[in-house]
């Protein structure tokens, strides 16, 4: 019988700047794209079974104990299993890329007693769709289908066996002994990489991560959830481009057994600006400076063509397809590759853009990075399409699939467009027409404040003429623009928490209430939940802000890591994993508590 995945939360996440992989409690890697994140899928296991293909290391016999936790502040992850027989430990990591090829190593180690162990490592390249055909290497084992080749080395007193496209290997460990396993992909074009000597290449692993986190500036009693969500933002950014994906998988359900599945392995330009925040309140300034470069080489010249989402590379094409050949995560389909999203008109993203371009003025990087007088430049281009666009309707942040609407939160971050040019010509002495933006700026907020508060409640809601509440409303402080003692601030807050929260988780909407144009449910969306985190700080409820933020803390798995949403009625976590927009929201939530409540977008 084909073996399922394990929940989501039982994944840890290992990765090397450019590719991502996810391994269960029990040894299984599960999902590997090669040679990017992006890539076909060469281990697809988590959308299907262990026949789309895996690695697994664990002990032959049956685990009565599982413990694991990364290496403090790294990405080496060690599992330590405990059998009737004794313990073992393995040790999981991908060493920073040289050459631009990947590399996994797995060390086992003995610890007590004389413990079998057993590998099975099945690569299934075409997102688990292809078989390769092996053969023997100078140095081990070669899987090889069409333009990809996996060599696998095993422990030299070792022999692999072939079986049903999977090589196999079993060997056993007591105290102080140390087998490595290691594969290495390349095209059939180039010559073979030799091995690494894999305890060597796992101390330098080690300290270039912990080296990296040094950097980190928060020091308040989360330190080891903020430090571990930037290791996590750190691991899904692209290192050539300096991008972020917004998570290392695609088609994680939101519901299980439903379809609202997406490919979520691209850059989404909203994220820019929590996401500059968040590095830069962290003191991260290379990586902020190299992937505000990123945004203004993607939008290129004309903010007419300016797409949502981006690859990690920086192309606009993103055909969505569906791989049939896959079951989906326990049988949610489809399974999607690509996202037709980034077709759709998002009037927010421009607002997000210009307020990234402003923050990087704020905290010291207009002076710093290879295009920051194009910054300006498209900032200002910017403004001047939402100046011709913002009186239209929108699909939204969250990419409704129904009809556009005129969305409350879109039409704010067409003032946030607008009025970050405004600031930067009076804080920074840019060159600009500050009388034309200004009045731009106050048409657009009186057109908002006279469409979108409910007279009765006297608070925001999801669109113009609506009833429904959105979390998105909960980002209108954040972005500073009506002061957060305002009483349509707080009355919103509070409508969002008592109409979309439970206990600190935070819904995006009500499914029955908004038409999205999919059927089904979805669960809590995490960095809503800490955006009222947020809120509740910046309004003076930091009991309670403190509270929820503990809550949403306690749904980290075992290892700190974060995945899109939570459904808080069965109890784990749904859609994709890790979620780069969870672990900002978790930085961000940290610093306003730490802090006045003040939000650094603002």
């Amino acid at each position: 019988m084909a073996v399922m995945a394990a929940l989501i939360e039982d994944y840890a996440l290992i990765g090397d700047l450019y590719t991502n992989a996810l391994i269960s409690r029990e040894g299984a890697m599960d999902w590997l794209c090669l040679p990017r994140l992006d890539s076909d899928a060469t281990f697809a296991a988590l959308l299907g079974t262990e026949a789309n293909g895996h690695w697994t290391v664990r002990p032959v016999e049956e685990i009565t104990g599982i413990e694991r936790a990364y290496r403090k502040d790294t990405l080496v992850l060690e599992t330590t299993f405990t059998t009737a027989s004794g313990s073992a430990r393995v040790v999981d990591f991908m060493p920073i890329r040289e050459n631009r090829r990947p590399v996994i190593i797995r060390i086992v180690e003995g610890l007590s007693g004389d413990v079998p162990m057993r590998s099975v490592m099945a690569p299934r390249f075409g997102f688990g769709n292809i078989k390769p055909f092996f053969d023997k290497s100078a140095v081990g084992l070669i899987a090889q289908a069409g333009p990809d080749i996996i060599q696998h080395v095993v422990p030299t007193d070792t022999e692999a066996r072939v079986a049903d496209g999977s090589a196999i290997c079993e060997f056993s460990v007591r105290p102080g002994d140390r087998r490595a396993l290691q594969i290495m992909w390349y095209r059939p074009w180039e010559p073979a990489p030799m091995p690494r000597d894999p305890y060597v290449t796992a101390r330098v692993t080690t300290e270039w991560w912990q080296t990296w986190a040094r950097t980190a500036t928060y020091q308040g009693p989360y330190r080891d959830a903020v430090v571990r969500s930037l290791i996590t933002l750190k691991a899904l950014s692209y290192g050539p481009t300096g991008a972020i994906a917004a998570a290392a998988t695609t088609s994680l359900p939101e519901t299980i057994g439903g379809h609202r599945n997406w490919d979520y392995r691209f850059t989404w330009l909203r994220d820019a600006s929590m996401t500059l925040a968040a590095l830069i309140l962290e003191g991260y300034r290379d990586e902020a400076y190299q992937f505000r470069d990123w945004v203004v080489r993607a939008v290129a010249g004309d903010p007419e063509d300016m797409q949502i989402m981006y690859t990690i590379t920086g192309k606009r094409w993103i055909p969505e397809v569906t791989l049939d050949w896959l079951d989906g995560y326990e049988g949610s389909k489809p399974v999607r590759v690509g996202n037709g999203a980034a077709g759709q008109f998002q009037l927010d993203v421009y607002g997000e853009l210009s307020d990234a371009a402003y923050l990087g003025r704020r905290y010291g990087m207009a002076s710093q990075g290879a295009l920051r007088g194009a910054a300006w430049r498209l900032q200002q281009a910017v403004a001047g399409f939402v100046e011709e666009q913002w009186q239209k309707p929108d699909e939204g942040i969250w990419e409704v699939r129904g009809d556009p609407q005129h969305f409350t939160y879109s039409k704010v971050m067409a003032w946030v467009a607008v009025d970050r040019v405004v600031r930067c010509i009076d804080e920074f002495g840019l060159d600009g027409d500050r009388d034309h933006w200004s009045a731009l700026a106050e048409e657009i907020k009186a057109d908002i404040l006279a469409n979108a508060v409910d007279p009765e409640r006297n608070c925001f809601t999801q669109y113009y003429g609506s009833k429904a509440m959105d979390a998105s409303l909960l980002m209108i402080p954040l972005v500073g623009f009506l002061p957060p003692d305002d009483p349509r601030i707080i009355n919103t807050i509070h409508e969002v928490a008592k109409d979309l929260g439970n206990d600190g988780l935070v819904l995006r909407y009500r499914t029955d209430e908004t038409h999205d144009g999919l059927a089904g449910e979805e669960g809590a969306f995490l960095i809503c939940s800490f955006w009222l985190v947020q809120c509740l700080a910046l309004i003076g409820e930091r009991d309670e802000a403190q509270r929820k933020f503990d809550r949403l803390l306690s749904l980290a798995n075992d290892v700190g890591l974060l995945s899109e949403e939570y459904d808080d009625k069965a109890g784990r976590m749904l859609g994709n994993m890790p979620q780069a927009f969870s672990h900002i929201g978790l930085i961000n939530a940290a610093h306003a508590l730490a802090g006045g409540g003040e939000s650094p977008l603002s």
